[in-house]
């Protein structure tokens, strides 16, 4: 058997015979070690549990050309006949009067049989500010209303003022607790808790009272544009316990584009009193719109929760 001679490396490049074999006298690079050290380790398959449908990623996001929310129909014809295919023809539009007449056969008693159903309002805006890559920023308010109606919603108020005709004020028009400086002590005690309270109002005469809560109340502090700071307290306690609550909301992926779902009153209610809350809340949201050429408000179908089709549409 052959024995195996070990020759030295300076052979091995002298030797022409030999100088084909490769010979490498220094170490692999500190990256081709890393990337095969990686390759050896096994990867860990984590399991998932169920995810439901709404909560998963969406494949592609980001990718083609974005389906705008905006209703727009213009593109298709004016019907001619009472009856129509809504796919291939223009809906109608309706006046307030004539939409709610609409909504109120279908809900008949022979029918949905919901007569006292609540009118629902989708009011659609441009969100677009001053300057075209700015947008208008999401926000909730309270509307006034002239014509209260059941909104099934307990909206407890604590209020701030001194003097004792103020706090009567505030009792008589449902403040939940009316108080001055000694709540305020009491609740950097900690005996009284914020958010047992849903709105938080105050009188401008007790301010520099207030100021020592600002670290506490945040966002949720007194001011006059959230409606929350006044003279008049009283009137201020009755828009929130009656006034339509609402929020626009902002799309993510079309920024100009804006909404707000919510309730002007019942079915029932008189159709004059359903249009004064509807203009009362229409105003109260143009008083966020920027100071812009163009509409703030674009468009307000109005249907009721217990018919998702949006169907009946008024715009005047």
């Amino acid at each position: 058997m052959a024995s195996r001679v070990m020759l030295p490396l300076r052979a091995l490049a002298v030797n022409p015979l030999l100088s084909s074999v490769q010979t490498r006298e220094f170490a692999a690079r500190r990256g081709t070690r890393a990337k095969m050290a990686k390759k050896k380790v096994k990867l860990e398959v984590k399991k998932i549990g169920f995810i439901p449908h709404n909560l998963r990623e969406k494949k592609g996001k980001g990718t083609g050309p974005l389906k705008s929310r905006r209703f727009n129909d213009d593109f298709k014809k004016i019907p001619i006949d009472d009856v129509w295919v809504k796919k291939f023809w223009r809906l109608r539009i309706f006046d307030f009067e004539d939409a709610i007449e609409c909504i109120r056969e279908t809900h008949h008693p022979e029918l949905y049989n919901v007569p006292d159903a609540p009118v629902a309002v989708f009011i659609e805006m441009d969100m677009t500010g001053v300057k075209k890559n700015k947008y208008v920023d999401p926000f909730s308010k309270i509307a006034g209303i002239s014509h209260p109606f059941n909104h099934n919603e307990k909206r407890s108020v604590l209020a701030f003022c001194k003097t004792p005709e103020l706090k009567n004020e505030a009792e008589v028009n449902g403040a939940t607790l009316v108080g001055d400086v000694d709540v305020i002590k009491k609740i950097e005690r900690g005996e009284i808790v914020l958010p047992d309270f849903d709105y938080i109002v105050a009188h401008p005469n007790i301010l520099p009272e207030l100021v020592s809560l600002r670290g506490l109340l945040k966002k949720r502090f007194p001011n006059p544009k959230s409606g929350t700071l006044g003279a008049n307290i009283g009137k201020l306690i009755e828009t929130i316990r009656n006034g339509i609550q609402y929020t626009a909301q902002r799309d993510d992926s079309e920024m100009d584009y804006g909404f707000v779902s919510t309730s002007i009153g019942p079915l029932d209610m008189e159709t004059t009193k359903l249009r004064d809350n509807l203009k009362s809340l229409l105003e109260s949201i143009q008083e966020n719109r920027p100071k812009r050429p163009g509409p703030f408000v674009t468009r307000y179908p109005c249907a009721t929760y217990y018919y998702e089709n949006f169907w009946i549409f008024s715009n005047s």
